[in-house]
Order: structure tokens, then C-alpha cells, then sequence
């Protein structure tokens, strides 16, 4: 039988994650489980090198963190997560968070759901869901100097807060409309509860493939969110006659600076994330738990048709 192993990150700088993050190790390892740690959170956890179990490995490695890991187990919030993202893009490597965070859209389980996730990861009982990513590339005189991808958004913005950043944008090789503004944002589905929501794009249901297309403070008639196609090429120039200049932020995490003239362009990424699932919920449950949406006065189609009126 071949080994099991699974990657376990925590925001090692809060004593609870430390705390659910260690109680996880404790938990999985006794049932057969390897789990692999960075050696930095090891030695956060309490950890030392000379003091880890059988069922511990620790590496230093990021890029080959979740090598022949079948899962990445991640203790935090959402920042947590798309650290982790970082961590298995390339490996392909499912992502299932345990929520310590506020809002928490892409955790799956909470911190009181733990004996319950242990068995889930143990019986292999959870579902993989892909979802849409971006790809991002920054073009300076024609050559590509910077690629790198977007779980949630990427957005062009100004980089100085007294200048205002002019922009053209492009869709599918075609002029859309230029902007004096303070950014752009281009989000996927995943990412539409975010930055996008907070700038004022659509909720968009993780299943509808699709790019969100939001301008921030925009100083132009036509300046609405917009959602385009998932196939298409969104491009962004930063026009050479700006006085300062810009930078593209990817998942509030990863920066890129923006001088004028450059060009940024941002498509459908090739490799999706994967969420792992413990269980099947409506998106809808998802936004009204989240967000602490009111549905009082609701009673369904069942007790319409069992009170006789019309479904």
C-alpha cells in the first residue's frame, strides 16, 4: 500500500491556528496519515527537526511542497488559502481550507468541524472542484517581462495616491474604451465575492464561466462592471502619457510595477485551482451564511404547493 501524505499549512502567527493545526497532525497521523510540514511552521508548531513523529515529514522546499501530497490541508482564512494556491498551481494539488477567518468564501470546513474533516480526508470522502483561474502577462516594448496567474483577481492600479492612472482597455484584440481611473480589476467567479464585489462588479456563481471586467472610480460615461466571455483576452495598456506610474496586484499578494507603455494582458489560466468539498451546498447557502444575508419570510416551494398556492 502506498503512503498517504498531506500538506499542512497554518497562519503559524495566531496561537489558534497553531493550536488547530497541531490537534490536525495529532489527528491524522494517528490514522496512518503522513503529513508534511514547512520546516519554518514545524519549529512554529513547536516542531523541532530531532522531535517530529514517524508520521511527520518536513520540507523547505515551496516549489515541491505538495510533491505526492494527495491533499494540502490549510489552517487560516482566505489569505491562507491563496498563499497555499501558490504553494501546489503547478502540482495540481487539491486545496481544502479549515476556516479561521471572518467571511472565509473559499474554506470549506470550520475549526468545530474537525473530527468530522479528519475522517472526511481519511476515507477520502471529499469531492475535487476545479474552478477558473487567470493567467496574467506584463509586456514592456513588445517582450514579456513578468507572468505569473490570479486565483481571485488581477488588477492594474494607480501607484500613486494624487495621480489619477489613463488607461485603454482592450477585449479580444478590439479598443473597448479608455479611462482616466484609479485601477481595473479582472476577476474570475471565485474572486467576484472579493475585490470585485467590494468595487462594485457582480456575484457570480462559481459554476458560470466567465471574467469580470470592473473599473475603479473611472472618470468616463460608459464605466460599468462588465462580464465577458471565458475564452476571451482582456488587455490593459497603460498609455505612455501617464506621469506616474502603476502596478499590477495579483490576489492582493503577488506585485508587479507599471511604468507607461506597459501592456498587461490577462486570460483564462490553463491550470484551474481545486477546492476540495466535504459536502454538496448550494452557492446560494454559501452567500447567505457568509454574508449574513436577511431571508426571513421565506418559506419555499414545498409549503406553497402544501398550502395550495401557486408554485
Amino acid at each position: 500500500m502506498s503512503t498517504r501524505r498531506v500538506l499542512l499549512l497554518a497562519h503559524t502567527g495566531r496561537a489558534e491556528a497553531r493550536a488547530v493545526a497541531i490537534a490536525f497532525v495529532e489527528g491524522l497521523t494517528r490514522e496512518g496519515v503522513v503529513v508534511r510540514l514547512m520546516a519554518a511552521e514545524a519549529k512554529d508548531l513547536g516542531l523541532a527537526p530531532g522531535e517530529t513523529g514517524a508520521g511527520i515529514e518536513l520540507t523547505e522546499s515551496e516549489t515541491d511542497a505538495s510533491r505526492d501530497c494527495e491533499l494540502t490541508l490549510v489552517i487560516g482564512g482566505d489569505g491562507s488559502i491563496l498563499r497555499a494556491v501558490e504553494f501546489t498551481h503547478d502540482s495540481g494539488t487539491p486545496v481544502l481550507g479549515v476556516n479561521l477567518g471572518h467571511v472565509g468564501f473559499l474554506a470549506e470546513a470550520e475549526v468545530g468541524e474537525m473530527e468530522s474533516t479528519i475522517r472526511a480526508i481519511v476515507d477520502g470522502t471529499y469531492t475535487v472542484e476545479d474552478r477558473l483561474t487567470l493567467d496574467v502577462e506584463v509586456i514592456r516594448d513588445g517582450e514579456v517581462v513578468d507572468r505569473t496567474f490570479a486565483v481571485n483577481e488581477a488588477s492594474v492600479e494607480k501607484a500613486a495616491r494624487e495621480r489619477m492612472l489613463e488607461v485603454v482597455v482592450e477585449v479580444d484584440g478590439r479598443p473597448l474604451s479608455r479611462w482616466g481611473c484609479d485601477g481595473v480589476v479582472c476577476a474570475t467567479p471565485t474572486g467576484s465575492t472579493a475585490y470585485n464585489f467590494s468595487a462594485g462588479g457582480p456575484i457570480v456563481w462559481p459554476q458560470v464561466e466567465a471574467l469580470c471586467l470592473v473599473p475603479l472610480s473611472a472618470h468616463a460615461l460608459f464605466a460599468r462592471p462588465m462580464v465577458v466571455a471565458p475564452d476571451s483576452l482582456i488587455a490593459i495598456e497603460v498609455l505612455a502619457r501617464n506621469q506616474g506610474s502603476g502596478v499590477l496586484w495579483c490576489d492582493g499578494r503577488r506585485t508587479v510595477d507599471l511604468p507607461p507603455g506597459a501592456r498587461i494582458e490577462v486570460r483564462r489560466g490553463r491550470q484551474p485551482v481545486r477546492l476540495a468539498r466535504l459536502r454538496e451546498a448550494p452557492f446560494t447557502d454559501r452567500l447567505v451564511a457568509k454574508f449574513g444575508l436577511n431571508v426571513d419570510g421565506w418559506r419555499g416551494e414545498g409549503e406553497r404547493r402544501l398550502l395550495g398556492g401557486p408554485s
